[in-house]
């Protein structure tokens, strides 16, 4: 009965910090060849704008925890049409450094697929990988600082939100 009740106490909390998260009007996920593969293909950030009007995204900041690892600021403005996708192509920035579950995680055999501000689901993903026979999906979480502008105000708008790093990797048999 105990954990029962504290079950119902912690629901509510839980359920609050996701609906914070979610109710976010800017998606982004961002992409590189780069990740597990030691090229220098840049990065793909591709974000979609859930209001009613055009918006420019002007930042990314990565807001690393250590204390011997600064700030990692992506410069974007990039204009997205109301209720509209758009993305953009730029070099390479590294985004991995400075934090403990990504260095762990990328040493373990996984690979970064992505780096999103939302959740995706496993059953999802199934459709988007090519080779669906066994995989498992692991995530880390960092902080970030994200900056837009709605252009038809010339309001701005910034919040600190978290972003999963995603990685899959094949079961070995």
């Amino acid at each position: 009965m105990r954990k029962f009740i504290c079950l119902l106490l912690f629901f509510p909390v839980a359920v609050e910090a996701a609906e914070l998260q979610e109710e976010t009007e800017l998606k982004f996920a961002i992409y590189s060849s780069a990740w597990g593969e030691n090229t220098d293909d840049g990065l793909r950030i591709v974000a979609f704008n859930q209001t009613q009007g055009e918006i420019r995204l002007n930042s990314i900041v990565f807001l690393k925890s250590t204390e011997d690892t600064e700030s990692v600021p992506i410069q974007l403005a990039l204009d997205i049409p109301s209720l509209g996708y758009a993305d953009i192509e730029l070099p390479y920035i590294d985004l991995l450094l400075g934090d403990e579950c990504i260095d762990r995680t990328m040493a373990g055999n996984w690979k970064l697929v992505e780096v999103s501000n939302y959740t995706l689901n496993p059953s999802v993903r199934n459709l988007i990988i090519e080779d669906t026979d066994s995989f498992r999906i692991y995530q880390c979480v960092e902080n970030v600082q994200t900056n837009w502008t709605d252009l038809s105000s010339n309001n701005q708008t910034q919040y600190e939100e978290w972003v999963l790093f995603h990685f899959e990797t094949r079961r070995e048999d």
